[in-house]
């Protein structure tokens, strides 16, 4: 007889979803986390009465209005609106790429104008038919104005190479909204969760045992004991002692800072700087996720790293090689019958909170 029907690694959306719902079903679960708290990457810290998120922004959105139905359960969500500001060497444009950013790149004022502008911006790239790369595909896309001011020194900061060694796919679709909307996401259904997303975790882990600091692959085969089947939400190379070598991960390094006394430091909950020579990608001020009054405000700095063994998985790069390489553990985490790999990382996707959700809820809906 196993201790747990389930024992769950990481307790992050994917884990903290599939032990609500095994939990909901009368199975005995125990949730694991290496970390010191629940959250997985959401989890938001507070500070001075306002919510943190540790590492980089959430902000939910989604079209799913089953998964959105499924949140609202346990938590209200605001009516924050992600609205983001690019400053490149002091100058600001509205992001997404929408009639505000052609204004103030143009002096444009209508569709029909931006349109000619930027027609006549790629006219020179249309030879291009085959984008080989990142930049090949934005300059086709958008011109050499808009890349070399908005999109060539923030690629190259977030993936730590040249734009003409990022593959294509990474920008191959660039929304140009010609309206005067600076609504970042086209979801319908967005916000932040009223008290923070730890709040929301603490809901849905309700009643399931969760023990953290506790590192699974530091005692794999005494864990794997525990439990009819264990649901592992970690990097698939490192499972597998990264037999076939290390797939390719960016990582960050966040540098919080409580500022006392300044209630409102950049106007905005986040600001992209795209400037090759500003070595952090964007701030964030937190408390206008929360649309807070607080006294007091607390701004992240936001800094891309190279990722190696040890250092956080933020982001999967999903390149030729990568890809091929994930292949080869995917066929090895198929031997492992009782072991479900679930989410982020273990699948190598940079899933939305949303498509995360989806994902456990949809392996309970093939239980039936």
């Amino acid at each position: 007889m196993k201790q747990y029907d389930y024992l769950i690694v990481g307790a992050g959306f994917y884990g903290a979803v599939f032990a609500h719902e095994a939990h909901k079903r009368g199975c005995k679960c125990l949730v694991i986390d290496k970390r010191n708290h629940i959250g997985g990457n959401a989890y938001t810290e507070e500070v001075n009465r306002i919510n943190v998120h540790k590492y980089g922004v959430h902000v939910f959105h989604t079209a799913n209005k089953k998964v959105w139905d499924y949140l609202n359960a346990f938590t209200t969500f605001n009516h924050f609106v992600l609205s983001p500001v690019a400053n490149y060497k002091g100058e600001l444009y509205n992001l997404p790429f929408n009639m505000n950013t052609f204004c103030q790149l143009w002096k444009v004022r209508t569709p029909a104008e931006a349109m000619a502008k930027i027609e006549e911006q790629t006219k020179e790239f249309a030879s291009i038919t085959h984008p080989a790369n990142l930049e090949e595909q934005a300059l086709v896309l958008a011109g050499r104005e808009v890349y070399e001011k908005l999109i060539k020194g923030y690629s190259e900061k977030q993936w730590g190479v040249k734009a003409t060694e990022i593959p294509a796919f990474v920008i191959r679709r660039l929304p140009f909204r010609f309206t005067y909307d600076n609504n970042y996401f086209n979801d319908p259904y967005q916000g932040i969760p009223i008290g923070g997303y730890t709040r929301l975790f603490g809901k849905l882990l309700k009643g399931v045992e969760v023990q953290l600091g506790q590192d699974f692959l530091l005692n794999k085969k005494a864990y794997l004991n525990k439990a009819g089947k264990v649901v592992y939400t970690g990097s698939m190379d490192a499972y597998f002692d990264y037999c076939y070598g290390s797939l390719g991960y960016r990582s960050l390094r966040f540098d919080h800072q409580l500022l006392a006394g300044i209630d409102n430091f950049q106007g905005v909950a986040q600001m992209n700087y795209t400037d090759p020579a500003v070595p952090y990608t964007r701030i964030l001020e937190h408390k206008h996720f929360e649309l807070g009054k607080q006294p007091d405000t607390v701004i992240t700095y936001e800094y891309p790293t190279t990722w190696q063994q040890g250092d956080e998985p933020y982001y999967p790069i999903n390149d030729a090689a990568n890809t091929a390489l994930y292949e080869k553990y995917k066929l090895l985490a198929q031997q492992e019958s009782n072991v479900i790999f679930g989410g982020r990382l273990a699948e190598y996707k940079c899933y939305d909170m949303d498509k995360v959700i989806e994902r456990a809820l949809t392996y309970f809906e093939n239980e039936r």
